[in-house]
């Protein structure tokens, strides 16, 4: 039986220490971190309650409840609604945000977003739909990051699925070629994991998700490992250090915007200063891309991505066949 809330509690709980939250320690302990009795205590809460949540058997727990344990736990504000998602499996943070009314389908591209996409000639930039997969990028994404809307490519499958657009997690941990791309590959598998985690949280139910976790645990050793540590993280912005096959070394920093009528929809984009190595590294690459002689280019939408909406003449979608790279 699945028990997401108590395996993420004791994995918080393992990782405080009982003088970081001014308890007096008694000897060695058999496992690490804070006792369930001592986290109730702290909590204010009795300890049978606090087993019962740690079981997954704690049904309509209160915010009062939920905060006091976050506090004792010492979790920062993504975690704090993790928490509350796998608490409240039936109503999720994004969710509730979310506007009122019919939702359009999964992984279909707006047309003033496909707009906005195509006006952003400068810089590289994607749209990630849920489970972390590429439904749409620009010129300069795809010659960044290898996406392509025709051609053929060795290595598109372990990007992709048997059918669905590029993954960006499947390909950070499947691509045998991405602990070249990302120069701190590391720290990119961390986060491609706990950006997975959180959306699990929020999909309780989402079969195609568990498909790809699954899939990967079986896979990848290190997607095991990291999948384990139930480390959540909101996509935002950061840095991005590559290793482009055609140009070297590029150093990005990178915004995400979400998209308020695609809750599950998040705009990527890389930011260079001008003049720097990067920029100059870029402004190559856009040129190769321009006259087809280096890199695979063109703006395009994955296969699953679908046209854009009307009033615009829908594209036929096409299959991207170079491999994806996580932004």
């Amino acid at each position: 039986m699945d028990n997401s809330l108590g395996d993420y509690l004791r994995s918080r709980r393992a990782r405080i220490q009982p003088q970081d939250v001014g308890l007096p320690e008694y000897g060695r302990r058999r496992v690490p971190g804070l006792r369930r009795e001592e986290v109730a205590q702290l909590a204010g809460v009795s300890v049978d309650y606090y087993i019962r949540l740690e079981q997954g058997r704690g049904s309509h727990v209160s915010d009062a409840v939920l905060d006091a344990v976050a506090r004792v736990l010492g979790l920062d504000p993504t975690e704090r609604e993790h928490l509350r998602d796998l608490a409240r499996p039936g109503r999720t943070g994004r969710e509730a945000k979310a506007p009122k009314g019919p939702r359009r389908p999964a992984q279909r591209i707006r047309s003033g977003v496909r707009l906005l996409l195509d006006r952003m000639t400068d810089v590289p930039a994607f749209v990630l739909g849920d489970r972390m997969d590429v439904v749409a990028w620009n010129a300069l994404g795809a010659a960044v990051n290898g996406f392509t809307p025709s051609g053929t490519s060795g290595r598109a499958t372990a990007g992709s699925g048997p059918s669905g657009p590029p993954n960006m997690a499947r390909s950070t941990f499947l691509d045998p070629d991405a602990r070249t791309f990302y120069r701190d590959w590391p720290a990119v598998a961390a986060e491609t994991v706990a950006h997975l985690r959180l959306y699990a949280g929020r999909r309780p139910d989402d079969e195609r998700l568990a498909a790809l976790v699954g899939e990967l645990s079986v896979r990848s050793e290190d997607f095991r490992r990291l999948w384990a540590d139930h480390q959540v993280k909101e996509k935002t912005f950061g840095v991005k250090r590559l290793r482009h096959p055609l140009v070297g070394d590029l150093d990005f920093g990178y915004e995400t915007l979400a998209l308020p009528a695609e809750p599950d929809q998040l705009l990527v984009a890389y930011t260079v200063p001008p003049g720097s190595p990067t920029a100059e590294r870029l402004a190559l690459l856009a040129s190769w891309s321009a006259d087809g002689s280096g890199a695979d280019s063109g703006a395009g939408a994955a296969g699953e991505a679908g046209p854009p909406e009307q009033p615009e003449q829908p594209e036929q979608p096409q299959q991207p066949d170079r491999l994806d790279r996580r932004p």
